[in-house]
């Protein structure tokens, strides 16, 4: 596959070569989920919990239709702030990258650059789903976490979403959810959902000795790694639910539908919280990145 239009950074690279930790990091939160410039110190966070946990940061984006794993100062400029940027999962990815185009890769995109490169452990904050108001809508995450062999470290699936839906289409194609300490999936901006999971783990050993395992046994695939979010940053389930309502409704009457979806309601989910969900999203994304961390160091 040394044909593959990829750039991995010089510092990623020799940190794969040597056996040493890596984290990939998502940048669809970056061009679109985060307003600038939120977005740059965010990417900042990340980078300082992942190095702080021993392992080298990757984010991975697509720049002049090359898919870059790992940024220079320069290149996450670009994500963050210019205009155009598209988001990119993976039907998006031979467009992007025949026609030169920078795009922002969203979880399906991440994992595949991620394990064209060799990284085993990604960082995000929340997968997408199957939809609430539309359940043939299936996001483009969840093929890949059956298809793709790297561990996902998030807080479950993006609160606006149908978990109960998604939980069982994770369960049907046989991709392991381990809860992070904790029996039950997070519900993304709160720490419990009432959905229990068949798997717990405490620490990133116990991680680490799952992931083992799932290669010894040569079942392919993902894995998701649900984390909690920190419990000084949860926001209670019964405010965003109704947040989520309010926000449905807007999405129906505003036609706002495709890839534009999960953004829009995100946006008016912090609105009608006060902005206290984005202040869980930023805790959780920060919390996320850590584990992953400290699992891709367990993993080496």
């Amino acid at each position: 596959m040394s044909d593959l239009p990829l750039d991995v950074h010089a510092e990623v690279a020799a940190a794969l070569r040597s056996g040493r930790p890596v984290v990939a990091l998502e940048s669809t939160v970056l061009a679109h989920g985060l307003p600038h410039p939120v977005n740059m110190q965010l990417a900042h966070d990340l980078d300082r919990e992942v190095r702080a946990h021993g392992a080298v940061p990757a984010i991975v984006a697509v720049l002049g239709g090359r898919i870059k794993v790992g940024l220079t100062a320069d290149e996450l400029q670009r994500v963050a702030t210019e205009p155009g940027v598209l988001k990119v999962s993976r039907r998006d990815l031979p467009l992007v990258v025949a026609r030169g185009l920078a795009g922002a890769t969203t979880v399906a995109a991440t994992m595949l650059a991620a394990h064209w490169a060799g990284i085993a452990v990604f960082a995000t904050g929340g997968i997408g789903g199957v939809h609430r108001a539309a359940p043939q809508d299936i996001s483009a995450d969840l093929p890949e976490l059956a298809r793709t062999p790297v561990m996902v470290v998030c807080s479950g699936a993006k609160a606006i979403l149908d978990l109960p839906a998604t939980l069982e289409w994770l369960e049907t194609h046989g991709v392991p959810v381990i809860g992070y300490g904790t029996s039950e999936l997070p519900a993304f901006y709160s720490r419990a959902s009432g959905l229990q999971l068949a798997a717990r783990a405490d620490t990133p050993q116990q991680v680490a000795a799952i992931v083992r395992a799932q290669r010894a046994l040569g079942l392919g695939g993902g894995m998701l790694l649900a984390v909690p979010v920190p419990a000084a940053s949860e926001v209670p389930a019964s405010q965003i639910e109704q947040a989520i309502a309010t926000a449905l409704v807007a999405a129906q009457v505003q036609n706002i539908v495709g890839a534009a979806v999960t953004p829009f309601l995100l946006q008016q989910v912090a609105a009608h919280t006060g902005g206290t969900s984005l202040q869980a999203n930023l805790a959780l994304l920060r919390n996320n990145a850590a584990v992953a961390a400290q699992v891709a160091a367990a993993l080496v």
